[in-house]
């Protein structure tokens, strides 16, 4: 038994760094001895088509119009198709009064979710390039340009832009998800310069439309079409001067549920095209994808083993295991202020960096064990959506007592 605690303790707490430290120390040094060559050009002369994908935006939808029409790309050889998954809120008719020949909507009849959109759209659309967006993503004007460059080499198949948030300083679940991301797109510069990017992102890549394949509606897009392409062996790169601002869901609950829907479909998109898993076929990305996404999506796995292993060995007596249970312990206090706590305008960083550390977490499990049991989110609304005020029910009551009240009585029967 305590060996078996010590393997749980030591894999756990491995493979736990080496998602979060490890794997970008290693990019980093990896880098700086190699590093790809990434040709560019500035002859703008292939079509574009820009493709936003939208769902009751009516809020937003005059803003993206205008930032659309403001891109710097000639208008010649550049179009918009929006593509209303059924949007009841007047969307479409505010689309539909733009008079620039180079809008066109596109109605997807009921809700069957953005991937299914794209699927009616991509056909439809003119250019030799693709460009996804979402409606509350605001475009930089050069940042189709600073896409389209990097399409000079024959073997690069899509390119991911820098989707940057504007609301870092507005609330805690703003300020947590800024964090994160900064921390995500320093992993995405390394990826790129290695290889290739893990995935793309909703808010801004481009593809080569010859490379589009008609996707299930179960299927997230930004996730499974850069696989397929790399399947077909070619490259993605992250073009970190491409620029479109959004904002984050800025609130806690949100966030929880964008997270569980992400990993949700991803896990299942990785499923699907799993040869990229093999590093007999793809080497270094198998390398990529499995530290980057497979790994980190299973941290909550690699938590409970720390957990249960520190227990085992807590109650054989020893020392420095019976200190990090402690630590453990409380960690998870501290995050269960962060949740009680959400809601309010002002919380340390103390409270709400473990609570997002562990909500983050514990969604991308319950994703992961959706996506097994065959339940896959198809829809998804708008960020900005309302959502009913965070209460605390009854059956979350008595976890969080229970999370508050055991760990102090099995450390009482640690030292007793």
């Amino acid at each position: 038994m305590i060996e078996l605690g010590y393997w749980l303790v030591y894999l756990g707490i491995g493979l736990t760094l080496y998602v979060y430290i490890g794997y970008p120390l290693l990019l980093w040094v990896i880098t700086i001895i190699y590093r790809k060559s990434h040709p560019q050009s500035n002859a703008f002369t292939e079509n574009v088509t820009l493709i936003v994908s939208c769902y009751n935006e009516a809020e937003v939808i005059p803003d993206k119009i205008e930032n659309c029409l403001a891109i710097d790309y000639p208008a010649e050889l550049f179009e918009v198709i929006f593509v209303s998954d059924g949007s009841s809120d007047g969307t479409d008719e505010i689309v539909k009064q733009c008079k620039d020949t180079r809008v066109k909507l596109i109605r997807q009849e009921g809700r069957l979710g953005k991937t299914s959109g794209l699927n009616l759209a991509v056909p439809e659309a003119q250019g030799e390039f693709i460009v996804f967006s979402d409606a509350n993503a605001m475009y930089q004007g050069d940042a189709i340009k600073k896409l389209v460059r990097n399409f000079k080499s024959n073997d690069v198949g899509y390119v991911v832009g820098a989707a940057i948030y504007t609301d870092g300083n507005k609330s805690a679940a703003a300020e947590s998800e800024n964090r994160y991301w900064e921390y995500e797109l320093a992993i995405k510069t390394m990826e790129s310069q290695l290889h290739s990017v893990v995935g793309g992102d909703g808010a801004i890549y481009a593809i080569r439309k010859a490379l589009y394949e008609p996707l299930d509606a179960r299927d997230i897009n930004d996730f499974v079409n850069p696989l397929q392409i790399i399947a077909k062996g070619y490259r993605g790169l992250f073009e970190s001067e491409a620029r479109c601002y959004e904002e984050t869901a800025n609130n806690f609950k949100k966030e929880a549920r964008r997270k569980e829907r992400i990993v949700n479909r991803s896990f299942r998109g990785l499923m699907k095209v799993k040869s990229v898993l093999n590093p007999f076929r793809h080497s270094i990305f198998s390398f990529q994808v499995i530290s980057h996404k497979l790994l980190r999506w299973l941290i909550p796995i690699f938590l409970l083993m720390i957990a249960i292993g520190s227990i085992i060995l807590s109650y054989q007596k020893i020392e420095l295991f019976q200190w990090l249970y402690v630590l453990e312990t409380l960690f998870l206090w501290l995050a269960i202020v962060g949740y009680i706590k959400q809601n309010q305008i002002a919380i340390h960083p103390l409270f709400f960096y473990p609570y997002y550390f562990l909500m983050v977490n514990f969604y991308s499990l319950v994703g992961i064990l959706k996506a097994i049991s065959g339940n896959i989110q198809v829809t998804w609304s708008s960020p900005r959506a309302s959502i009913e005020a965070s209460k605390l029910s009854l059956l979350e009551k008595s976890i969080i007592s229970l999370l508050i009240v055991l760990p102090a009585i099995l450390y009482i029967n640690f030292v007793s």
